[in-house]
């Protein structure tokens, strides 16, 4: 470049021009008036920017982040390291899955919804599935075995997502062994569902009118296994992180919400008993049998990172407790409604590559049940009817209070599903808990609302 150029602005007007600075002409966008540096030496740029009265600084974090948690951006208002306003920018993650299901039968909508949260499959299927079930009427028809097993893989898997939101904020915060003892023990968890369910991930498992088959040979000896296993290693995140002066430090006072703030912006959760209130939907709107388990809902009066970290390990001994009870209660029977109208599919097994059609029943419909072939035919290919009607449905999931709203038109597949996901709701603190700290503790407040933005855009 010819030196020269590099101090004349734009419009081939000379760098002597009284009538141009150093800056070029401000250009408004959607996140405020942006200055472009076209030349001139930098004491002018700096006198020029010295005289401006804003010394606000706008700057992305994300959605190209290891910190946010996935593909979440923020947008950050920064004065030196004191954050004055943040906003998230949300949609890089959106899957189209709720207008999917319009297109599916009820049943094909499973393999859907189990992929929202994708660290809490079982959750999205057992909330979905007991909407479809009210509307169907079934609700009191559903096996005892198959409401334990469901039961059984919820706490299971509200396990592994702790596990990933300890292990994952632990890293952010420079805690390396944390995060190794997470993914270690997660994969415990993730074993057993490939064992029961032939997938780690996107099981769609339980299905309308219980679950798409029983417990394979070996499982509950090493569900047993595996409790024991962790009531070992749960006392090792203590050792590492509670009483840790440099993890407190980091953690404590940190992402500040109290409970006006939680009701306000209806955030549920750890968020929520963090603050002291012991809201927990097993508890006050049962389902599943949750009222028959014997277990407590911790809860912190901090209302910061650290209290809402201490609530997540205690919930994982909870969730422990409920998985033995879980155990003790498995007695033989059916795992999915007698009606053969509704249960498919009529028999799965296992494969290589997860669930497929078992073999035998294909050999037994194909050659001496008619009947059998007629439903099984019509259920894959139409799928059965649900009544007209609207029904919701709600769990607690890891992150707080996932809801599904349900509506039928009286045919075969969903006129609308709508899931309020907790990540996305929660998500709306992030400005209450990041505006006036530091850059530093943006991470830390987002790591302690457990976002997964394949729930949020959905």
């Amino acid at each position: 470049m010819n030196p020269s150029a590099a101090h004349r602005p734009p419009g081939g007007q000379s760098a002597q021009d009284p009538s141009r600075t150093p800056l070029s002409d401000a250009r408004e966008t959607t996140e405020g008036t942006v200055y472009t540096v076209t030349g001139g030496d930098w004491d002018e740029v700096a006198e020029t920017a010295a005289k401006a009265d804003d010394q606000r600084i706008v700057v992305n974090m994300g959605p190209q982040h290891p910190s946010t948690h996935g593909v979440l951006r923020l947008i950050l208002e920064i004065e030196g390291e004191t954050v004055t306003e943040a906003r998230c920018g949300i949609g890089y993650l959106h899957t189209g899955i709720e207008k999917n299901l319009e297109y599916r039968t009820w049943t094909q909508g499973t393999t859907f919804v189990t992929r929202m949260d994708y660290l809490t499959p079982f959750f999205n299927e057992a909330a979905y599935c007991l909407a479809v079930e009210k509307l169907l009427g079934i609700e009191d028809q559903i096996p005892d075995r198959a409401s334990v097993i469901r039961v059984l893989l919820m706490e299971l898997n509200r396990l592994s997502s702790h596990l990933v939101c300890i292990a994952t904020g632990g890293m952010e915060l420079g805690a390396t062994t944390v995060m190794i003892y997470g993914f270690r023990d997660r994969e415990l968890v993730l074993d057993i569902f490939e064992l029961i369910t032939g997938l780690r991930m996107n099981h769609a498992y339980i299905r309308p009118g219980g679950l798409a088959q029983d417990l394979p040979p070996g499982a509950v000896d090493q569900i047993r296994e595996f409790v024991k296993k962790m009531r070992k290693n749960l006392p090792e995140y203590d050792k590492l992180a509670t009483g840790n002066p440099v993890f407190k430090g980091r953690m404590q006072e940190i992402g500040h919400l109290d409970l006006a703030g939680c009701m306000a912006l209806g955030a549920t959760g750890p968020i929520l008993r963090s603050t002291g209130l012991p809201h927990d939907l097993r508890k006050t709107d049962p389902y599943c049998g949750y009222e028959t388990y014997d277990f407590d809902v911790p809860t912190a009066d901090t209302c910061d990172a650290y209290g809402r970290f201490l609530i997540r390990l205690e919930e994982m001994r909870q969730s422990l407790r409920i998985v033995e009870q879980c155990l003790d209660r498995l007695a033989p029977g059916r795992v999915m409604v007698e009606d053969k109208k509704i249960a498919w599919p009529a028999q799965l097994a296992l494969g290589p590559d997860g669930l497929g059609n078992s073999l035998d029943h294909i050999k037994k419909i194909m050659g001496t049940s008619m009947e059998a072939l007629i439903h099984h035919f019509k259920l894959v290919t139409e799928g059965f009817r649900v009544p007209a009607g609207q029904a919701y449905a709600a769990v607690e999931s890891p992150k707080g209070e996932l809801g599904v709203h349900v509506v039928s038109d009286g045919g075969t597949r969903p006129y609308r599903v709508h899931f309020r996901d907790p990540s996305f709701t929660n998500l709306q603190a992030v400005a209450a808990m990041c505006e006036g700290g530091q850059v530093a503790d943006v991470i830390v407040a987002v790591a302690s609302i457990d976002p997964v933005m394949g729930g949020v855009d959905r």
